[in-house]
């Protein structure tokens, strides 16, 4: 049977304050679930049919083709997928790479290709084949796992993780934490220990963190020994650390570090050091720090590159970030903020990186993206290709691990407290199926949020039934109000609304978050405009150009054909009282360019000066700027909808 509750940690574990639920207890609706249909009738649902990759000659099918991550990769955003939209179809394709897995294991525990021994696609596969047990019930799953898991500790010692499993070995714990709960073999928590040996020291490194710039600037030698000119010896020290930590490829590539924020975490599980803990943390708040971009996403165009709103971010890192947050939600449970940050990318940055059919995608985004085209860039290491909408701009990581994002924000949607209540840790339309002490319980929500300001919800019981209901109230919420029947509440900004009371069937609650316009500030005077969690953006008038290969995922570039370089006029004393607010009919895809749901209108004025530079949008002039150009209203939309963009501006008076 498949799995219908969440299953707490077991000592010597920490306590987990609140679990996620099994694949299925949380269904989309409405937008959310037209923007998973569009995925599953985009490239995720016809991917095996256009792509090698993951074809039928897939090593993890059989064949002899490839062998490594990226049928993996694949699997675990299809599995998750095809089970929230209950699509016979994707099952079947889904079943097809679970059957050859299961079928693959020798009698010593060792699966997978025989053509590719690296421990890391297995990590991967494990994560997909404990979606696919929540979903089913499979009773061949957690045998599989124990022997492989034993095949793990009889070698680990004589083949120990190298290089992407060594800078990667959280994604094995969390699964050998899974299955630790549902097992109890402590064996499983040695062997957790022993990859966590082997595994990059994250806690160390976020601690006493190193990159403080672009990581080019540390292979400038000749720079960077002028760079050192005057400062403090505590920050040379420090800055000597980073120049020499600079050589090593894994602790500063984008992806890695994505994944890497929730090791830690996942580490003070069975130390108990809260410095652990609190080291994830801290790799949070120096990514988004010295490398935060406009959009709410960290920089990595193939490593990190600072805070410049040229850079570009891998498609990869969204949705692995996306992945160690919700991660983090069980451990950090009453981080607000790690809530806001997560449903902020899973909105903004998610959805840029895709067209708005799902058929193509980018490999690099940039806030400020006003050109895509096959050229050179100010990227680290990347290629021409890499800003190119496409089957498999620059490199196929992307092309096989995006899948992943949408099905897995779905399922972070709620969450269990240990206590037996239930807590709304994102917002978007679903039902909720849960058992709440002994009684099921449904939570129909109703919203059309982020694009709007309400939220509904309507229970269902065949019995009354005592628990308790928490509300994340965002941190950039002033005014929320929350009503139940007569009773109205005002709960403060950055806390959880905790509703405890007798339910029964028909209670509804509903939600309202005021959502002010907010002028976030940025480097040289700049300002990137956010209104609740939606980044907005102005979009040029954009020109779709084939580049060539098969419609519709080929090679497009995207060309403005409208000017993009303007100031905002703001006031500094009261800068967001210069937006109007539009609200249109949220369409099929939510996210159109040519349809947005949200538009905010305000005043800007035209910077001649600022042009492409290196086929990107220049540096910004710094803020404000002056200008006898005149002003003029321009429309803003949601990042994700705009696939050229502004999302940086400098001020004008």
């Amino acid at each position: 049977m498949p799995s219908t509750q969440p299953v707490p940690n077991r000592v010597p574990l920490q306590p987990l304050p609140r679990l996620t639920l099994p694949l299925g207890a949380v269904e989309p609706m409405g937008w959310l679930r037209n923007q998973l249909r569009i995925q599953a009738d985009g490239l995720t649902g016809h991917l095996e049919d256009i792509w090698p990759s993951v074809g039928a000659n897939s090593g993890w099918l059989g064949g002899d083709g490839e062998s490594w991550e990226r049928g993996p990769y694949y699997l675990d955003g299809l599995v998750p997928l095809a089970y929230l939209l209950q699509d016979e179809i994707l099952i079947a394709r889904a079943q097809r790479w679970i059957e050859w897995s299961l079928g693959s294991q020798r009698a010593d525990g060792f699966f997978g290709p025989d053509a590719n021994q690296d421990w890391w696609p297995r990590m991967v596969m494990f994560k997909a084949l404990t979606q696919y047990q929540e979903a089913t019930g499979d009773p061949r799953v957690i045998p599989f796992m124990e022997r492989y898991c034993a095949y793990q500790a009889a070698h680990l010692r004589e083949q120990p993780l190298q290089s992407w499993a060594a800078a990667r070995g959280g994604e094995n714990i969390y699964v050998i934490y899974w299955l630790y709960r549902r097992t109890g073999d402590p064996a499983l928590l040695e062997l957790s220990r022993l990859i966590e040996s082997q595994t990059i020291d994250w806690t160390n490194l976020f601690t006493n963190w190193p990159f403080t710039r672009p990581l080019r600037e540390y292979h400038d030698v000749l720079g960077f020994i002028d760079a050192l000119q005057g400062l403090e010896p505590a920050l040379v020290g420090r800055a000597v650390g980073a120049f020499q930590a600079a050589g090593n490829y894994h602790v500063h590539h984008v992806v890695n570090l994505a994944m890497a924020l929730k090791q830690p975490a996942l580490a003070y599980l069975l130390s108990g050091d809260a410095s652990q803990r609190q080291a994830s943390l801290l790799g949070i708040e120096m990514l988004l720090r010295y490398h935060g971009l406009a959009n709410r996403m960290f920089s990595g165009d193939e490593h990190l590159s600072g805070q410049q709103p040229f850079q570009g971010t891998e498609l990869c890192a969204v949705v692995e970030t996306l992945f160690s947050l919700q991660t983090l939600l069980q451990v950090v449970p009453d981080n607000i903020a790690l809530a806001d940050w997560a449903e902020e990318l899973a909105y903004n940055a998610l959805p840029a990186a895709f067209s708005a059919d799902m058929w193509s995608h980018q490999y690099d985004q940039q806030p400020n993206q006003v050109l895509v085209s096959r050229a050179h860039r100010v990227w680290y290491d990347n290629t021409d290709d890499s800003n190119l909408f496409g089957l498999e701009p620059h490199f196929g990581c992307c092309t096989a691990n995006y899948h992943q994002g949408w099905p897995k924000f779905v399922s972070n949607l709620w969450l269990a407290d240990t206590s037996g209540g239930l807590t709304a840790a994102a917002y978007a339309p679903c039902r909720l199926r849960q058992q709440v002490n002994g009684i099921p319980l449904e939570i129909i929500e109703e919203t059309e949020y982020p694009f709007r300001e309400s939220i509904r919800f309507t229970l269902a019981c065949q019995q009354s039934v005592d628990a308790s209901i928490k509300l994340r109230i965002p941190t950039w919420c002033t005014g929320a109000r929350v009503r139940i029947g007569a009773e109205e509440l005002q709960p403060a900004a950055g806390t959880y609304c905790e509703l405890h009371r007798e339910w029964r069937s028909g209670d509804v609650v509903e939600l309202s978050l005021p959502m002010a316009v907010r002028a976030n500030p940025r480097p040289r005077g700049a300002v990137a405009i956010q209104r609740g969690p939606l980044v907005y953006a102005l979009a040029p008038v954009a020109e779709w150009r084939s580049l060539g290969g098969d419609q519709p995922y080929a090679n497009h570039e995207v060309l403005p054909r409208s000017p993009w370089n303007y100031a905002l006029a703001l006031d500094p004393l009261a800068p967001t009282q210069a937006f109007s607010v539009e609200e249109h009919q949220v369409g099929y895809p939510p996210y159109d360019s040519a349809n947005p749901p949200v538009v905010l209108h305000t005043r800007a004025r035209r910077v001649p000066e600022w042009q492409v530079e290196q086929n990107s949008a220049g540096p910004l002039p710094e803020s404000p700027v002056t200008g006898s150009e005149p002003l003029e209203e321009v429309g803003l939309i949601p990042y994700g909808a705009a696939k050229l963009r502004v999302t940086e501006f400098p001020r004008t008076r």
